[in-house]
């Protein structure tokens, strides 16, 4: 029995390479190398679902560069990894504002005086946020999936938690509220608590305040379902995090499902201790990405579907168009849109919608994202969308990587660190090398100035 971690090394960067940062982060991350017995390779991951997903879409490219890697290797298995408890921390009491409380109850404590939450910890569920009204795209495929397998689940627990995370506006809060309303509907006995960061952080304060703390973590941890929206909110409350570590583990020993949103992966929750962050990112992270123009056009036509409303199709592709900062400001220009038609009873036109929506035109036609910058720029260079991300160094992939860079700091507000973020992790010393570097050369060559200022022009 042998163990070979540096050709397993060389096929993540391939796999990353091939696949793009964000399908490597979602899908193939966390697949670990356990061993190598005669011909075949034995592969792990953490839950049952991530291994269907791997073997039905990625299992034969993997055995296809194990077996170039490695002449010897035929196969390739892929197993699901027991859970070791041992490396879940020990339970110890929590220290908030001057007062000890008790650790909390085992598992066996907890069924045994079972405690339905209280109502007024519920956040109200959106009736209008449900799945079938949820518009699905590339951009939010894999959180709508795995959302949908998390609310059909009867007995087991898919990946325990799944952390939903994108920008605002994108549909974080809405997968959340689909997710309870048909968990209501398929399993109505379980017991499920929606409620925001900040609220859970009220309530445990409130408990230390009037030393109830007891009864707080009862109703925590009495429940089946717990979802957490916006868990950027307690990032600096150590006493909140602490609790809140607590409450995660104790709910992950029953075998109950977690789900949390936030508006950052867990790797860049600034202010969340590690071992918080190590945790979030345990089960599945499932990033939304800022919608494309299909998706946002898509929306719209959902939207006046079921208003029933009547409009020029060229409204909703001007409106898909030039709206693309978020889905809820897009839906909230076309309500704006209808409402100014409505109330001084004139019809929808082009010309009225650009007037209506002036201020919110010229604020969109300021935003521009780095990701479309890096994909103008990889369409005009003819490389591929990984490559902005990839360690790579040939000039052909570098000087396209460093075009897009310099862009980013022309046509964004992005900080150097940010761009370097979204440019593979790199440092702010290479973004200011590239800045440079493109600065000289577009004073020197003239194809790349043209290409500059026709990316500009595409991109404006």
């Amino acid at each position: 029995m042998t163990t070979n971690s540096g050709h397993w090394e060389q096929i993540r960067e391939k796999l990353r390479e091939e696949y793009g940062e964000a399908t490597f982060n979602s899908w193939l991350k966390n697949i670990e190398l356990d061993r190598i017995e005669g011909e075949q390779v034995c592969m792990t991951l953490p839950t049952r679902f991530l291994r269907d997903w791997v073997l039905n879409n990625y299992a034969n490219r993997l055995r296809q560069l194990w077996t170039t890697s490695d002449k010897s290797i035929k196969s390739v298995d892929i197993r699901v990894k027991p859970l070791d408890k041992k490396n879940i921390a020990p339970q110890k009491p929590t220290f908030g504002l001057g007062e000890v409380t008790a650790p909390f109850k085992s598992q066996a404590e907890a069924a045994a005086v079972p405690t339905n939450p209280d109502p007024s910890l519920m956040a109200p569920l959106d009736p209008r946020f449900t799945f079938e009204n949820f518009v699905v795209g590339k951009s939010n495929e894999l959180a709508h999936a795995a959302a949908r397998r998390v609310a059909e689940a009867k007995d087991s627990v898919p990946f325990n938690p799944l952390y939903i995370y994108g920008g605002v506006g994108l549909g974080k809060t809405h997968l959340m509220h689909a997710i309870g309303h048909a968990i209501a509907a398929n399993s109505p006995k379980k017991r499920v608590l929606y409620l925001s960061a900040e609220k859970f952080m009220y309530r445990f304060i409130r408990a230390l305040r009037f030393k109830d703390t007891m009864n707080f973590k009862d109703q925590f941890r009495s429940v089946d379902v717990l979802m957490i929206d916006d868990v950027q909110f307690i990032a600096g409350k150590d006493s909140t995090q602490e609790e809140f570590f607590h409450t995660f583990n104790a709910l992950v020993d029953q075998n109950h499902q977690i789900i949390i949103s936030g508006d950052r992966s867990p790797t860049d929750l600034e202010g969340m201790e590690e071992r918080m962050r190590s945790r979030l990112g345990w089960g599945l992270v499932a990033d939304i990405h800022p919608t494309d123009y299909e998706l946002r056009l898509g929306i719209l036509q959902s939207k006046v579907e079921q208003g029933k409303i009547t409009i020029d199709p060229r409204i909703l592709e001007f409106l898909a168009h030039r709206i693309t900062s978020n889905v809820r400001e897009l839906e909230g220009a076309l309500n704006r849109v209808l409402a100014y038609s409505d109330l001084v009873g004139r019809a929808v036109t082009l010309e009225s919608t650009q007037e209506v929506l002036s201020d919110l035109l010229r604020a969109n036609d300021r935003r521009i994202t780095i990701e479309e910058i890096q994909k103008k720029v990889a369409e005009h260079f003819n490389i591929r969308m990984s490559d902005m991300h990839s360690a790579r160094r040939a000039r052909a992939v570098a000087r396209p990587r460093q075009v897009a860079m310099y862009l980013a700091k022309q046509l964004t507000s992005r900080s150097l660190p940010d761009i370097g973020r979204k440019f593979g992790g790199r440092d702010h010393t290479t973004v200011m090398h590239a800045l440079k570097k493109i600065e000289e050369l577009r004073q020197q060559d003239v194809a790349l100035s043209e290409d500059l200022e026709l990316l500009r022009r595409m991109l404006e």
